[in-house]
């Protein structure tokens, strides 16, 4: 049997990782019928079928599945091996692949992202924003972006953008209108803003005062999935909406929102890069780090 090229087994590991020959060919840089026609050309030359594949959807094999769970560590350590020898070259390159949800996403390009341009010119951030919490380490992503409580224990943590409250806010208008909520219970009687998360789940909004805790199902005539929809339909007057802090800071300042039930807010909690801590730190990745690191005015 001839022995299949590195390129083909890279590209087998893209395709059975992605599952779609089209996301596969985006991040090749190829054709989703050139690499279709690779990746049967490798089963040919192997003699064994690695890919299901239907009109719709490629998923791996059994074989397929096998090969992918040997081939994904092996070329890691080869990446590994030629990142090693970066600071040879004097300047750092490399793609670091970053999966956070919306919000994450806008404090990494807001607060991160600028400096990591200015001091690493030849790293690129190939940042997907996703709102599922996923395995960054099958799904092929250098780290991801959650609040801290929801990382992996087997990840390394690197917080970042100080402390993120979850906050009700309403706007004047609706306030005058329906008045202002002095409790958790009280919600029942107001338009809440619902939050559908990625999994298909309404958001159950959580409070906390004197060591009681509250999670209220929160009902209204408007369901959402996007946080920054959210703030501006709470600046439209529809409702109240439970978010994150940073959503509606600049709503806040301005004043077109208000906050209401601050009594109530459960503690703060932090948003973290974080990454694998079982294998070695790609030069790219570790310039990205010192950055989200490095301390800000």
């Amino acid at each position: 049997m001839a022995r299949p090229s590195l390129n083909d087994l890279t590209a087998f590991v893209v395709v059975a990782s992605r599952r779609s020959f089209r996301r596969a060919a985006d991040e090749l840089g190829t054709a989703p019928s050139t690499l279709s026609h690779a990746m049967r050309a490798l089963e040919e030359r192997m003699g064994v079928r690695l890919l299901n594949r239907t009109t719709r959807s490629v998923s791996p094999t059994e074989a397929g599945f096998e090969l992918l769970a040997r081939l994904q560590p092996a070329l890691a350590t080869l990446d590994e091996a030629l990142d090693s020898i970066a600071t040879f070259r004097g300047s750092v390159a490399g793609t670091v692949r970053i999966n956070a949800p919306r919000l994450a996403a806008a404090l990494l390009v807001r607060d991160v992202l600028p400096l990591v341009a200015e001091r690493f010119p030849d790293v690129i951030i190939d940042l997907v924003v996703e709102g599922k919490l996923i395995d960054i380490v099958s799904a092929g992503f250098d780290a991801g972006v959650r609040l801290v409580d929801s990382i992996p224990k087997d990840m390394v943590a690197v917080p970042f953008a100080g402390e993120v409250s979850f906050i009700c806010v309403a706007s004047s208008a609706y306030l005058e209108r329906f008045g202002e909520p002095a409790t958790p219970d009280e919600l029942g009687r107001h338009r809440c803003i619902g939050h559908r998360v990625p999994g298909g789940k309404l958001y159950r909004w959580e409070f906390e005062r004197a060591g009681q805790a509250l999670m209220i199902e929160a009902a209204g005539p408007i369901i959402l999935d996007d946080e920054e929809l959210m703030v501006d339909a709470a600046v439209k007057g529809l409702g109240v909406a439970y978010v994150a802090s940073p959503a509606a800071e600049a709503a806040l300042a301005e004043g077109r929102l208000l906050r209401v039930l601050a009594a109530w807010a459960p503690a703060p909690e932090r948003i973290a890069v974080y990454y694998p801590g079982h294998r070695a730190v790609p030069p790219a990745l570790r310039a990205f780090l010192d950055v989200v690191k490095a301390p800000r005015s």
